[in-house]
């Protein structure tokens, strides 16, 4: 039995195509964003998806506390608060341990991007208070967006992945900068658990994943922003 519910799974816009077998599709994604009054896009950071609750802190998934090596520090970290928010589950991107991504510009290795409380997930403004609570940063805003036509909407989606990311990110395997990874976007408003689905979406860059199931045995750890400012002024 899980302490807690796992975060739900987030399906990809129709045009997505950085997908895997065990992803899904939501097709009816424009019907339900025409219900949505704001949308806020996020970069979609390569890390490992992580839940500080008042149980300890969980990847993905909620059986028991997690045991990885990276995400040692945030147990350290953690231990110091998480009898401070009983009814709250903090969920972030740990970028401790470097996947297909690489970001020389990053401050710090665990970025939240959505805060839930029981059966509700908090407004996008909650999650920015919670976040600066415990003074832990966001993962990055890239826009925000009223869902007007899907014509105009899919065309921004499009662009905006487009770009490179906000911290630099270096595809692994070719140590060349990269666009980032993709995408997700989410309501502005606060929402029920159950409609999950229906209030975030994601894109994909295809072929994102450099790693296979084996990447674990011989794990990096990623540098700071500072660290890498260090290396640069010795040099």
């Amino acid at each position: 039995m899980s302490l807690s519910r796992k975060y739900g799974r987030t399906f990809h816009y129709p045009f997505s195509p950085g997908t895997t077998s065990d992803d899904r599709f939501n097709f009816n994604y424009w019907n339900d964003l025409a219900r949505i009054k704001k949308v806020v896009h996020t970069e979609k950071l390569d890390g490992e998806n992580t839940c500080l609750n008042q149980y300890g802190v969980f990847a993905r998934s909620h059986i028991a506390p997690t045991r990885h090596p990276w995400a040692g520090y945030l147990k350290e970290r953690w231990q110091l608060h998480k009898n401070d928010f009983k009814n709250l589950e903090i969920f972030g991107e740990n970028l401790y341990a470097i996947h297909s991504i690489q970001y020389k510009n990053i401050e710090a290795h665990f970025y939240v991007f959505a805060v839930r409380e029981m059966d509700r997930w908090l407004s996008w403004e909650e999650v920015k208070f919670y976040a600066a609570v415990l003074d832990f940063p966001t993962v990055p805003e890239i826009a925000f967006t009223i869902p007007k036509t899907e014509e105009i909407y899919k065309a921004e989606v499009l662009n905006i992945v487009k770009q490179e990311s906000a911290f630099q990110s270096i595809d692994v395997q070719s140590d060349q900068t990269c666009t980032m990874e993709g995408i997700v976007s989410r309501n502005t408003d606060g929402f029920l658990v159950n409609d999950f689905k229906q209030n975030v979406f994601k894109y994909v860059r295809k072929d994102h994943v450099k790693t296979d199931e084996h990447w674990t045995r011989n794990w990096k750890r990623a540098k700071l922003k500072w660290e890498y400012n260090v290396e640069n002024n010795r040099k």
